[in-house]
């Protein structure tokens, strides 16, 4: 009987444990989210922020509200995307088995995206009746229904071609980015100002009221996210060897799509537009740890979530009082890095 390949000890990866790295990603967003809780435009220091959380002293009314109502859902909502992006890019990286591949090539971006813009546009009556819960719900059914109909373009006789996948959400986002213009050509000047700071990501907005509705996904992708790692890292190997190994090929690569839809979808719901963190994250942690998607995927979620913590931090201070899209703060920090990336494979001949 052939021998039955045998994953290498680099791409099996154990679970996530308590191991230097880890527990450094830990303390980092433990640390960014002290910092992000001590800051903002209104006088609630962190000598005051730290033993309120601790119950030690009370805050009065007004600080009270900033901490809680304010700081802290807009923390755990930087997090949440900060999480969900960088496992969606993960995902994303471990199906196409390319470290330059991101969400938005299947177009899940430019569906959420259109859903948001043709809320802000056209939503009238239905805005006072969902108040401001619409949007985050209108891009997230965007994202998924672009989602849904590339699993059935790309899906033949049970199974789903990664390549037709690719090539369709390239053709469909530009089909969502089309509809986008029209939209915002007919939009007025208000509305426009609307679009322009939901398209460069903003976690002004949060709220506990949008966390309650997109948290429970996020949160299912981050636990769903390391049970494909043996998956992916097997299909770094190839299909065949893959199915040899007795990887469910086809369940993997169809999870793994819509776990990527699920958290770049309620990512972009909440917080619109932000770019680099689905490509830049996962890579760096590949050139620390290994490619081990068991490990990486957990990893990814931390270090994604303390890095849009501590822009959301920038964005707040450096033109402050007033705030500055952190999608803008993503892009400056995250841009020299992806050109290191591709600059690193062009030398390597990787490209």
């Amino acid at each position: 009987m052939a021998d039955v390949p045998v994953l290498p000890d680099a791409l099996r990866g154990p679970w996530l444990r308590p191991d230097g790295l880890t527990l450094a990603l830990v303390a980092l967003v433990a640390g960014v989210s002290v910092l992000s809780l001590g800051s903002g435009a209104a006088g609630v220091p962190l000598s005051r922020v730290l033993p309120a959380l601790a119950g030690i002293e009370a805050l009065d009314r007004r600080d009270a509200v900033i901490l809680w109502d304010i700081r802290l859902p807009r923390l755990a909502m930087g997090l949440l995307v900060g999480a969900a992006l960088a496992v969606a890019g993960g995902l994303m990286q471990g199906l196409f088995r390319n470290p330059l591949a991101d969400p938005g090539l299947v177009g899940v971006g430019a569906g959420a995206g259109l859903g948001a813009v043709l809320t802000i546009v056209l939503g009238g009556s239905l805005g006072a009746w969902a108040g401001p819960a619409l949007v985050p719900m209108a891009a997230f059914a965007g994202g998924w229904a672009v989602t849904m109909l590339l699993a059935r373009i790309a899906t033949r006789a049970g199974r789903t071609s990664v390549a037709t996948l690719l090539l369709a959400g390239i053709a469909i986002g530009a089909l969502a980015g089309a509809a986008t213009g029209v939209l915002v050509f007919l939009a007025d000047d208000t509305q426009l100002r609307d679009l322009t700071f939901w398209s460069m990501g903003s976690l002004a907005g949060a709220s506990w009221v949008k966390l309650a509705a997109a948290a429970p996904l996020i949160l299912a992708v981050l636990a769903l996210a390391p049970r494909l790692g043996r998956g992916l890292d097997a299909l770094a190997l190839g299909e065949a060897a893959a199915q040899h190994m007795g990887v469910p090929v086809e369940r993997t690569k169809r999870l793994a799509i819509l776990a990527t839809a699920a958290a770049a979808g309620a990512a972009v719901a909440l917080s619109g537009g932000i770019a680099f963190v689905g490509i830049v994250v996962p890579h760096l942690l590949r050139l620390a740890s290994g490619p081990g998607h068991r490990m990486l995927l957990p990893r990814a979620a931390l270090l994604g979530g303390a890095l849009l913590a501590a822009a959301d931090i920038v964005a707040r201070g450096i033109v402050a009082p007033a705030e500055l899209p952190i999608g803008v703060v993503t892009a400056v920090l995250g841009a020299p890095v992806f050109l290191w990336i591709l600059l690193r494979r062009a030398g390597t001949g990787a490209i």
